[in-house]
């Protein structure tokens, strides 16, 4: 089940800026990522899922390690990855991998929002380059907190979500053992494409 769309970037203000201008709506101010030296702007897309933009948030200091998704090394934003909400995160986790699939760690996340309260879950955080492109989503269990697409800016929907690959059936077998779907077509490329419903009409998101 798709939870959210991740879109990142290494400006995060112009990305918003541009995205403001293309959705016609104006992002919602998620939170800063303690420890990780992020911070999102989110979008509802109904059906409790949601846009992420992600990138630094210039009031953290500099992180000790990298930052998520590849934030330090990209040459322009884009979408990079998708997630999948679980409600056992753990059970998930090990039915994937006996089922040949490694989702990767889980690890505990926060956030602090505007109004100073810290929302917190769990999930995998698998790379979002890489051999799979992205194609593969990480795991997230929101447990007992609120979704954050309750809060967000309103009046855009997800319309699709299709995947890239040069290896189809490899994907599939990847998600296969996570329990998930996603439409996969063949491209040299790795990627990924939403298209998304806005109130300034159809946008597509790459």
């Amino acid at each position: 089940m798709i939870d959210h769309l991740v879109y990142a970037t290494a400006n995060l203000a112009d990305s918003v800026d541009e995205l403001n201008s293309r959705f016609g709506v104006a992002l919602t101010p998620g939170g800063r990522h303690v420890r990780f030296g992020t911070r999102n702007f989110l979008a509802d897309l109904g059906h409790s899922r949601y846009l992420e933009v992600i990138g630094p948030d210039p009031e953290q200091p500099t992180p000790d390690g990298p930052r998520p998704f590849g934030i330090d090394n990209l040459t322009g934003p884009r979408l990079v990855t998708w997630a999948a909400r679980v409600k056992d995160l753990d059970e998930a986790v090990r039915r994937a991998q006996t089922a040949g699939y490694d989702p990767g760690p889980i690890i505990a996340m926060s956030r602090d929002s505007r109004d100073g309260a810290r929302l917190r879950w769990r999930m995998t955080l698998t790379p979002a380059g890489g051999e799979l492109g992205g194609l593969v989503p990480l795991l997230i269990d929101w447990a007992d907190a609120p979704h954050p697409s309750q809060t967000a800016a309103s009046g855009m929907r997800l319309l699709s979500l299709t995947g890239f690959h040069p290896e189809v059936a490899r994907i599939r077998r990847c998600l296969t053992a996570l329990g998930e779907e996603l439409d996969i077509q063949k491209r040299p490329e790795p990627g990924l494409r939403a298209i998304l419903a806005t109130p300034a009409g159809e946008v597509h998101l790459q």
